[in-house]
């Protein structure tokens, strides 16, 4: 059995890209040292920073 995570993740979402798509995240994944995963994660961290306005703490 494998090890237990503390924020296990459940979904798989997979992709179809171009060759020319494959590339370019490649040389992000070379220059940064992370995952697809981790990238693709980033990447919809910081779309939703910029369409879903934030909330101001009371």
């Amino acid at each position: 059995m494998g090890r237990m995570r503390e924020n296990p993740r459940y979904n798989v979402i997979s992709m179809r890209i171009s060759d020319e798509e494959r590339e370019t995240l490649q040389v992000i994944m070379e220059h940064s040292h992370k995952s697809v995963s981790d990238i693709m994660r980033e990447a919809m961290e910081l779309l939703k920073s910029q369409l879903v306005p934030q909330q101001k703490a009371a």
